[in-house]
């Protein structure tokens, strides 16, 4: 048998200590769950424990999950305001004021950190701040973004803080985790229509886990996918987190640098400040359908991150990954190569111009000594 098949139990210690390491990650002395499975559980389950008949939720649309979460919240029986603004930019904390000002009654904010699918990143820690003094809750999907940029989850203010394994911490897709502030928790528990015996119930998981003790795992755990989140996490560790968010915002640089260079594209996202550091997308002009640029890619170099942008973006937009292992110089030039081989032009002026932009930014993003 496979030696990774022939494994001792994972203990309620070990669980318990990665649960310890995740908190530590998001810069957080709250409550942490670990779930068994991708992040759109924990985030359900969120929405599902605070969302209720009778509350109002502010919903902010800057991209499809913005769009997956005002379907949940509707379907819990809350009124939804939704803010939505064009997945090319960012929501701005004036936006989202002006809207808690226009709908006094909301006690629920959703946001999107950073935004993969269309390569946009919002202003959290600003955001917050006006929603901390509005008296809402805010649940922020951080899949994206954790290890990617800054995430400090208790500074912030961010009550439910939701992030999966798979993207800048280069782990698994089948692992996810929760925080849950004191306000979420009081929140939650409070709410009648909060779900119980069920995959989605926080609350389950606080009384049966946390509150417990953290000495019984109230089910068997997903061992291989808790092992590969707890070696993600040794990864993390022994890089350090400052040059882990270095490596994702130089990859960023670097690419838009490039694709700017080559001429016949440009980023889909036009303000570098409002870009995601774990994927750029690229506006393909009239004539040129991303699917086929993607599908020519692909040919030319079957490993390369880039697929087509989703549902109606699949013709006019190309998404390009450089998160986890794929934020790194080599995967930035052989992108750029294959796109210059794609479109018929010279590579080597798109490839210098995102060498001197990963430099200059590894330059003013890296830790020093």
């Amino acid at each position: 048998m496979s030696p990774f098949l022939d494994l001792p139990p994972l203990s309620a210690a070990d669980f318990a200590a990665i649960e310890d390491r995740v908190a530590a990650l998001l810069h957080t002395s709250a409550d942490v769950i670990v779930t068994q499975g991708e992040a759109l559980l924990p985030l359900e389950a969120a929405i599902r424990s605070a969302a209720h008949p009778g509350s109002t939720a502010l919903n902010i649309v800057t991209g499809p999950y913005g769009q997956t979460f005002g379907n949940w919240l509707r379907d819990c029986g809350a009124e939804v305001v939704d803010l939505a603004v064009p997945f090319d930019g960012a929501v701005s904390a004036k936006q989202v004021a002006a809207a808690l000002e226009a709908h006094p009654a909301i006690d629920f904010v959703s946001l999107v950190h950073a935004e993969a699918a269309t390569g946009n990143t919002n202003p959290v820690a600003e955001i917050a701040a006006v929603v901390r003094a509005h008296g809402a809750l805010l649940m922020l999907d951080a899949v994206a973004s954790v290890a990617a940029e800054p995430l400090l989850t208790d500074e912030w203010g961010v009550d439910l803080c939701v992030i999966g394994g798979q993207k800048a911490m280069g782990g698994p897709a089948g692992v996810s985790a929760v925080s849950v502030s004191d306000r979420a928790w009081e929140r939650i528990a409070a709410n009648p229509a909060a779900p119980r015996r069920s995959y989605l119930s926080l609350l389950d998981w606080k009384e049966r886990w946390t509150d417990a003790g953290r000495t019984v795992l109230p089910h068997a755990p997903a061992q291989l996918e808790m092992l590969a989140l707890d070696a993600c996490l040794d990864r993390i560790a022994a890089d350090g987190l400052p040059a882990v968010i270095a490596r994702h915002r130089a990859a960023a640089a670097a690419t838009r640098a490039g694709v700017r260079a080559l001429g016949t594209l440009t980023p889909f996202v036009p303000e570098d400040a409002h870009a995601a550091p774990v994927a750029t997308t690229v506006r393909t002009p009239p004539g040129l359908a991303a699917t086929a640029l993607a599908a020519e890619l692909l040919r030319l170099d079957p490993a390369l991150p880039v697929q087509p942008g989703g549902g109606a973006l699949a013709a006019e937009m190309l998404r390009v990954n450089h998160y986890g292992r794929a934020a790194s110089p080599d995967t930035v030039q052989a992108t750029l190569a294959a796109l210059a081989t794609a479109l018929g032009t010279a590579a080597d002026g798109a490839q210098k111009a995102a060498q001197a932009a990963w430099e200059a930014a590894w330059e003013s993003a890296a830790p020093q000594g």
